[in-house]
């Protein structure tokens, strides 16, 4: 992804949502992204499908699968890739299932619009095959059932199944342990890393919980304000934090030897209006150690380490190194 950048055209504006977004997901990699609400992740992979409303514009940048540029494919061409080579599980699977259908019909339908040479029994067989990988019991009585007769976890490896009925190489996550306890939400980080190392899938995690993060992925994009603020792989994130958002991040993450009298630390302030972002660092206006120039320029992305960099004038070569919190290697 080059560059990327999306709007929303409103009655209120232009709403900036992304404002060009570059990383790289290799195959075989998990990549998770992470941000508070709002932070234009969702909208940033929803770009690659071009999943959008009807007043998004795709402004600039490119999306590159496999040498195509998806922003440039038409809809019937995405059509081919959408489930079969690129899925995405969403982050609600009541509202992404029909409640009128029975979940293996809708799972086989997947299938038959990407392979309709296949029989019907066998495309069944198929289905069958998906909710057994992802853990599903009795298949067959599932087969059949509808989704309120399932539980939220069971409705996202409905999700699941779906997503992996065409062994696509690509799979988008899109909040998947939302509303999850935490049980279950470990048994579908289990599955997502069991894809990987079974079928080489590549996965784009999304989500607003570093502890998930931590826990499955290999790098990590942190975003905020349709940016990318920080990126590093998992180890050196969480050792080496260098971005004042990222360290609010990590700061307000409760530990289990905390006491339980002792508060969290929020991140004061509200995210930015993005129908007027402001013209430096999105993150200024609350940041501790923001200085004149964070308001008034928007810095780069810096080298910090091997594979990380940050967007923080804090990193500037020129930046006086008695004002800067994070250890320069």
């Amino acid at each position: 992804m080059e560059n990327l950048k999306t709007s929303f055209m409103t009655s209120n504006g232009e709403v900036q949502a992304v404002r060009g977004v570059s990383f790289e997901v290799r195959r075989g990699e998990i990549v998770g992204i992470v941000g508070e609400s709002g932070s234009g992740k969702s909208i940033t992979n929803m770009t690659l499908l071009k999943l959008l409303p009807d007043t998004a514009v795709i402004k600039d940048g490119r999306a590159m699968f496999q040498g195509q540029d998806l922003t440039k494919l038409s809809m019937k061409e995405l059509r081919k890739i959408r489930g079969e080579k690129i899925a995405m599980i969403f982050q609600d699977p009541m509202s992404s299932l029909n409640p009128l259908i029975p979940v293996g019909e809708q799972v086989a339908e997947i299938i038959r619009i990407h392979h309709s040479d296949r029989s019907r029994e066998a495309v069944k067989q198929e289905v069958l095959k998906r909710f057994a990988e992802v853990r599903i019991p009795e298949p067959e009585k599932r087969y059949h059932a509808y989704p309120h007769e399932f539980s939220g976890g069971m409705r996202q490896r409905v999700m699941i199944a779906m997503a992996l009925a065409n062994n696509p190489e690509l799979l988008i996550a899109d909040e998947p342990t939302t509303a999850l306890d935490v049980t279950i939400q470990d048994q579908i980080i289990r599955q997502m890393r069991e894809l990987k190392e079974q079928h080489g899938t590549s996965i784009i995690f999304i989500t607003h919980d570093l502890g998930v993060i931590a826990e499955l992925c290999e790098k990590v994009e942190v975003m905020y304000g349709g940016l990318i603020m920080e990126e590093a792989p998992i180890d050196e994130l969480f050792e080496h934090p260098s971005h004042p958002y990222t360290l609010g991040l990590l700061e307000s993450m409760p530990s289990i030897q905390q006491d339980k009298a002792e508060r969290l630390i929020p991140i004061p302030g509200s995210p930015p209006d993005m129908t007027n972002p402001p013209a430096g660092c999105p993150f200024a206006p609350r940041c501790r150690y923001a200085r004149k120039i964070c308001a008034a320029e928007l810095p780069e992305l810096q080298p910090v380490g091997e594979g990380h960099s940050a967007r923080c004038w804090l990193l500037d070569p020129e930046a006086p190194a008695e004002q800067n919190p994070f250890k320069k290697r």
